[in-house]
């Protein structure tokens, strides 16, 4: 089964499921939510404190691979890129199915590239998501989480997005990789296997992307040569 047929029926699959069977929506989710994104968090679990907050941190570290995948797309990433911080794996796995391998990088990088390249903004996602998981696994009450899991559609559906998108990280890895000329098989399977803190440790330590211009002259110097 070709790879972009396979993403759209597990994309499909996945929205099916969080709309039919999922567990049924509870009365305080809107409160729950309200709560969690104004910092309001006093009697919350903070398993789900940092479930919430970490599914903002790996859309940041998504767009860090994102954009630059996308300069040699017909699709723009910058839609999917923006759906993936309100439905994240919902909004971004279109633009999995749609693009095409991209492993070279042309032209200058543009300001947001630059930001998303950069050695500090790396760094400072590996610390958030680091932080945040050792908060929530070091403070959380994980007998409660379980149970919320499996009754509350949102908690339930929240973090089998937080496995989606850990797991879908490697499709744009390889041609992130050979963008930078990293051609170590073992940091690959280093990072796809490491869910959250192998993607965030890869766009800390990677090098950067080196811009490269063609023009019409080198062009014809390389044909000559």
């Amino acid at each position: 089964m070709p790879k972009n047929l396979a993403i759209w029926l597990l994309w499909l699959g996945f929205t099916g499921y969080a709309f039919l069977l999922a567990p049924p929506d509870q009365p305080d989710t809107f409160d729950l939510i309200k709560n969690l994104s104004t910092g309001q968090i006093a009697g919350i679990n903070p398993l789900i404190v940092a479930l919430f907050n970490i599914m903002g941190v790996i859309p940041l570290i998504y767009s860090a691979v994102l954009y630059a995948d996308g300069r040699g797309q017909k699709v723009r990433a910058f839609p999917f890129a923006f759906l993936s911080f309100f439905v994240g794996a919902f909004g971004l796995m279109p633009y999995l199915a749609l693009r095409q391998p991209n492993p070279a990088f042309t032209g200058k990088k543009n300001w947001v590239i630059k930001v998303f390249d950069s050695r500090i903004f790396g760094l400072l996602a590996f610390v958030a998501a680091a932080g945040l998981l050792a908060y929530g696994l070091t403070q959380g009450n994980w007998a409660d989480f379980v149970q919320q899991w499996q009754t509350n559609r949102f908690i339930h559906v929240m973090s089998l997005d937080f496995c989606m998108l850990c797991a879908l990280f490697p499709i744009l890895l390889g041609d992130d990789m050979a963008r930078r000329g990293l051609k170590n098989r073992g940091v690959f399977w280093l990072v796809a296997l490491v869910p959250l803190l192998g993607a965030a440790a890869y766009i800390a330590l990677r090098p950067p992307i080196q811009e490269q211009v063609a023009t019409e002259a080198t062009n014809q110097a390389v044909s000559v040569g």
